[in-house]
């Protein structure tokens, strides 16, 4: 039998893709390992090119694969790799390269490499591609799955590289989302969480058809719990979706709105669709809905020309729209992108100082948020169980520690909150 590794690097829907392939090796009959093991028969990486991190560590887990086993199959996929294909600083290493076209045959070319002892590298054109389908039945947790949905982005941020990377938007069948979420169901998941690279933008390229829709066919399927979105656009947020969110008793209570920036003139070059007084009025339309709803953001510091003034005007606007928590990310000069050759590019010294001041910004408010919910009672869905205390999340996605016992696991229960440590609030189960 032999044995497979996997390290998945970036997003939600890199951990979907990789889950498929792990299930098709599973089938195969391979045995699955940790990627630490220096006896694995086949690596496989898949990467991420988001920022200059995500490719310093794409190129550091393909060359540690190697230098674990020198006879194992090596094997790279994903954004890191789909714009790759002259960089020799990884292509020695590896046996089989793809980038994000046809991911759902990675398997078979792995096999095909393992039989013919021929180096393959197949990297298509990403904006003629189709939605690759995948589909899984379970996972290795226990409570909530990952659906991929969606797949590409036609925004182009002038500081990022998806687009280049991921391609036009591709939307996955309506009616295989609703299937692959029953089996889910089917097999004891109460929360789905909704993944793509541009989530909200579902539908797209559909006829009469959009996020809105899916979302209220989904509210329909017997013993979902949760739906959770993974993140989603504020110029998605539109009147329908706030429609569906109204009527809803199964989207989650919990929204990641991508922010970015917290000043207008910042906003208008990074090419974001909506600026800071559009952003506030949604959210206030949302929390005439769901006054409790916690919505968390991510926020890019120091892009070209951001000077202290338009940082504070980002941490006063933060400040203002009090997220529950957020995201901040320092930012990350990529080639091909219109942000990589603008005048005022800011020092790396400049950028850590002022990542590390708006997490501390972030912390209170996360802080403030959790705090709100002590005395209260809340319905948990626990994941996990630690010498005979039960932790799992609220549908606000708040983590939440009590007493309980293993037959819990993937029931919702009623915690009473008592107190809170450490990102963490701890309760009493008041009903089973």
């Amino acid at each position: 039998m032999l044995k497979v590794a996997v390290y998945t690097l970036g997003c939600k829907v890199n951990t979907y893709e990789s889950e498929y392939a792990l299930k098709e090796f599973i089938k195969r009959g391979y045995e699955v390992t940790d990627f630490s093991d220096d006896t694995a028969d086949v690596y496989l990486i898949n990467t991420c090119t988001v920022t200059n991190t995500s490719d310093q560590k794409s190129r550091k887990m393909i060359r540690q694969a190697r230098k674990k086993n020198k006879n194992a199959v090596v094997a790279a996929m994903g954004c890191f790799t789909q714009i790759r294909e002259n960089d020799d600083t990884i292509m020695d290493y590896v046996d089989v390269v793809i980038g994000n076209v046809n991911k759902s045959k990675i398997v078979d070319l792995i096999e095909e490499f393992i039989k013919r002892r021929k180096k393959i590298f197949n990297v298509k054109e990403i904006n003629t591609s189709s939605f690759d389908n995948m589909e899984i039945s379970y996972f290795n947790t226990r409570t909530r799955a990952l659906v991929k949905i969606e797949d590409g982005c036609e925004n182009f941020c002038s500081y990022c590289i998806i687009p280049y990377v991921r391609g036009k938007v591709r939307s996955k069948d309506p009616k295989m989302v609703i299937e692959e979420v029953k089996s889910l169901v089917k097999n004891g998941y109460k929360e789905i969480v909704l993944t793509g690279i541009h989530t909200g933008h579902y539908g797209a390229d559909l006829e009469n058809y959009d996020f809105s829709d899916l979302l209220a066919k989904l509210e329909k399927i017997d013993g979902l719990v949760r739906i959770r979105i993974s993140s989603i656009e504020i110029t998605e947020l539109n009147d329908k979706f706030l429609n569906v969110l109204k009527k809803s008793k199964k989207i989650a209570n919990h929204l990641h709105v991508p922010l970015q920036a917290g000043s207008d003139n910042i906003l208008k070059l990074m090419n974001r669709k909506y600026d800071t007084k559009y952003y506030a009025q949604v959210i206030e339309k949302i929390r005439k809905i769901r006054p409790d709803i916690a919505i968390t953001t991510d926020v890019i510091v120091g892009f070209p020309n951001e000077t202290d003034e338009l940082f504070n005007d980002t941490i006063s606007f933060v400040k203002k729209i009090s997220f529950a928590g957020g995201h901040v990310f320092p930012f990350s000069k990529r080639d091909k992108t219109l942000a990589a050759k603008m005048d005022g590019q800011l020092t790396k010294e400049e950028k850590h100082k002022r990542s590390k001041q708006l997490i501390e910004v972030f912390n209170s408010l996360e802080d403030k948020y959790y705090k709100n919910h002590v005395n209260k009672t809340v319905m948990v869905i626990p994941e996990v169980l630690e010498e005979d205390y039960l932790i799992g999340h609220t549908d606000n996605y708040l983590k939440v520690k009590f007493k309980g016992c293993k037959n819990l696991l993937g029931k919702e229960v009623k915690v009473k909150i008592l107190k809170y440590e450490d990102k963490i609030l701890k309760g009493a189960l008041i009903s089973k």
